[in-house]
């Protein structure tokens, strides 16, 4: 073993000589940062929240800042104009993505669409998903069952905890309706805890949201990988075989049942396509099963985030959710519950759902990476170098929105900034090639919740807090929600039973 670290030591230090001398003759001019340590680069500098870390260093070094994690060079963007040259002007040359441990085992080779490499797979299997998964046709089709599920979870509300007056954990509630919303869309059933795994379901999910989240060294030193130190590979292998036979079983359901069903759900979809032949690419199994497996642990973590975070700033701002509630009682009265018919009328809805997007982040980083050596803004960007686009400094730069740490839904009176991915001072989905393509599905579903959640029932916070003290803490993952959960006691405000 001691022989080992001596071999990694001296590699480490051939490679950093190499670097050094490297930058020295090529006589490029790089974006300015701070100073790194040998070896580990920049790594030591990020804490738990790394783009909050990240927003602080941009802060004295500005919004394009190069750091070495580990061997990898990286560029950070924190504003408006920089991202627009990433995700716009230079898109063709940032629209991949770096190596990533936790993908590579949990997504069959990073074949699913959010890590796969740019090139004709990444572009067949977005267009294949877009047409046939993402729809407006296939989004509408699944109107009544978010409309049952949505009520089901009012109903529950009302009965568990307004009959009794006590309080529920908003958190957990939001949390387990996203699940179930994901689960019928995509394997056209609920499923319980016990169905995936002894640990349970949730579980397993959250699992996987913390192992990609945790930083690997085998992304910063490729070669460690194998090696495994932090023990994380093992972790994620366990996870991956746990997923693919749960995965494997619900196609095999699916195989079974295809004729005896009247409505198709995601899975029903891709096997269409896997047995017409319609993809440009040998698509199988193992393609199926990373794109169901990129829709379970993506829709079911940021929607309920988002949602989670809005309700926090609705309850921190009292007078905020009054604004609303008189809104939505004028537009849709109080006889009856929210339709999303009703969704494109509320205007002020759609400025406290974009104000908590931009205040809270919920995909505050996103990496791509550099497919050829590029100048931006006179600077030289090399060939494999990482970009992380700070979507959480971008949305907070005081240069563009006044007094950026306040939640003011009323900043976008009268403006035409919208989060579809057109204005680079709010980018909740992202951009360009790699913006989310679920986008519209996932507003959709932000909005009627937090309608439904607001119209339906009045909160408060447990125990006599105040409103300005119910903490904002954050919890980085796939999807940053709280750190801790959003407890709050409802009171059920319709007139109808």
């Amino acid at each position: 073993m001691a022989l080992i670290w001596a071999m990694l030591v001296i590699i480490f230090i051939l490679y950093a000589f190499y670097e050094l001398l490297n930058n020295i003759q090529n006589g490029k001019r790089y974006p300015p940062g701070p100073k790194g340590l040998p070896i580990i680069g920049h790594l030591h500098l990020l804490g738990k929240n790394p783009h909050q870390d990240f927003l602080k260093l941009a802060k004295t070094h500005g919004p394009l800042m190069y750091v070495r994690l580990g061997l990898v060079p990286t560029i950070v963007v924190s504003s408006a104009d920089a991202a627009e040259k990433f995700l716009k002007t230079y898109d063709h040359i940032f629209a991949s993505r770096p190596h990533n441990e936790a993908a590579y085992y949990l997504a069959y080779g990073q074949r699913n669409m959010i890590a796969a490499k740019y090139g004709p797979y990444w572009r067949n299997m977005r267009k294949l998903c877009t047409q046939h998964l993402l729809s407006n046709q296939k989004i509408n089709s699944f109107q009544s069952m978010r409309r049952q599920q949505v009520e089901l979870m009012i109903k529950s509300l009302k009965n568990e905890a307004c009959d009794h007056r006590v309080v529920v954990d908003l958190s957990a509630k939001i949390s387990s309706l996203s699940a179930n919303l994901t689960c019928l869309m995509v394997f056209g059933k609920k499923y319980m805890d016990e169905d995936l795994d002894k640990r349970g379901f949730k579980a397993l999910v959250n699992e996987v949201e913390h192992l990609a989240a945790t930083p690997n060294l085998g992304d910063f030193f490729p070669f460690l990988g194998v090696i495994d130190l932090q023990g994380l590979t093992r972790r994620l292998k366990d996870l991956s075989k746990v997923f693919d036979e749960f995965l494997e079983k619900i196609i095999d359901e699916h195989v079974q049942s295809r004729d005896q069903k009247q409505s198709k759900d995601f899975v029903d979809t891709m096997l269409d396509i896997m047995q017409s032949g319609e993809a440009e690419f040998q698509f199988d199994r193992r393609h199926i099963k990373a794109i169901l497996f990129d829709m379970l642990i993506a829709a079911m973590g940021t929607s309920a985030a988002a949602i989670e975070w809005i309700l926090t700033e609705l309850l921190r701002h009292p007078h905020v959710m009054k604004k609303l509630q008189k809104e939505l009682e004028q537009v849709v009265g109080l006889e009856r519950m929210v339709k999303e018919s009703d969704l494109e009328k509320l205007n002020y809805l759609d400025m406290v759902v974009k104000e908590g997007m931009r205040l809270h982040c919920v995909v505050p980083l996103m990496p791509h990476e550099a497919m050829e050596d590029c100048v931006v803004n006179s600077f030289h960007i090399q060939k494999g170098s990482r970009i992380m686009i700070n979507f959480y400094a971008v949305q907070r730069d005081p240069n563009i929105w006044p007094e950026p740490e306040k939640f003011l839904p009323e900043r976008f009176v009268e403006s035409s900034i919208d989060v579809c991915g057109r204005d680079f001072q709010l980018l909740p989905f992202g951009s360009g090639r790699r913006s989310c393509p679920a986008m519209q599905l996932g507003i959709i579903i932000v909005q009627l919740i937090v309608a439904q959640l607001v119209h339906c029932l009045d909160w408060e916070l447990p125990n006599g807090m105040q409103p300005c003290d119910l903490d904002v803490e954050e919890q980085f993952g796939l999807a940053t929600s709280r750190e801790n959960p959003l407890m709050a006691m409802p009171t059920y405000r319709l007139k109808i039973a």
